[in-house]
């Protein structure tokens, strides 16, 4: 079994880190260049960066905001929000980003995802999924999770893969923020699924979730964001523990 990997994720809004429960009632968490070098030096694997108001606003990433993180941090980087171009993906990773996350744009313009598979390689090019449960099917939304769609998550995840996505992003809506555990059944379903790996998203509150989500949901990678900035977990005790319960990760 390959590495387990735990990923920070900095939601970004107007140059902060912030963090909110089911998208909404967002609170500060700090400046996202200090975080960002806690986090490597603590161990994480990873880190996301999403410009959660990117989007929304229509406005582009904050590419000088991406710059500063790189220079700060050894771990692969993954930078979205607000990406609808060749040109957009090209500037976060001359910034220093090594992997991009698109969402509202993928949708809207699915063969963004071939081009830009295309043009950089699968490898750099991560999709991420926000959806939630309308009427006991599993819906995907948009603009941070402000639009709903008629997609349905597994068949678009399936389409994400084919059309040339080296990763998927799932975050649940139902869970995010909840501290309840991340959606393993969903995520159990995707991994059936699909080939290429799948970073859970929404809902890690303790150590055992992270277990739960490697080991029921079946995900790559788990993502979470308040626990770890409000120092609820701590990355080197997490794997810590979760070595200790057989799940390999990079200590």
């Amino acid at each position: 079994m390959l590495a387990k990997r735990i990923i920070p994720c900095l939601d970004i809004k107007d140059g902060r880190t912030v963090k909110g429960v089911n998208f909404v009632n967002l609170r500060d968490a700090g400046d996202p260049v200090e975080l960002a070098d806690a986090y490597s030096k603590a161990g994480a694997d990873e880190l996301v960066f999403l410009d959660i108001s990117a989007t929304e606003q229509r406005r582009k990433t904050l590419a000088d905001l991406v710059f500063k993180v790189a220079e700060k941090i050894n771990i692969p980087f993954t930078v979205g929000g607000g990406i609808s171009s060749v040109e957009d993906v090209d500037i976060l990773l001359k910034n220093g980003a090594d992997k991009v996350s698109i969402n509202s744009s993928a949708v809207k313009n699915p063969q963004l995802i071939n081009d830009l598979a295309a043009k950089f390689g699968s490898q750099c090019i991560v999709v991420a999924i926000d959806a939630k449960q309308l009427h006991g099917n599993w819906k995907v939304h948009l603009v941070g999770g402000k639009v709903p769609t008629e997609l349905d998550l597994f068949a678009w995840a399936k389409e994400v893969e084919d059309r040339g996505a080296g990763e998927i992003l799932f975050t649940s809506m139902d869970h995010d923020g909840t501290k309840n555990g991340f959606a393993n059944e969903a995520l159990a379903k995707l991994s059936e699924l699909l080939n290429i790996p799948i970073i859970a998203s929404g809902g890690a509150g303790k150590t055992a979730h992270f277990k739960d989500t490697f080991l029921e949901g079946k995900a790559d990678a788990a993502l979470a964001a308040s626990v770890f900035h409000f120092k609820e977990i701590e990355i080197p005790d997490l794997k810590n523990e979760l070595k200790q319960q057989g799940i390999p990760v990079r200590i």
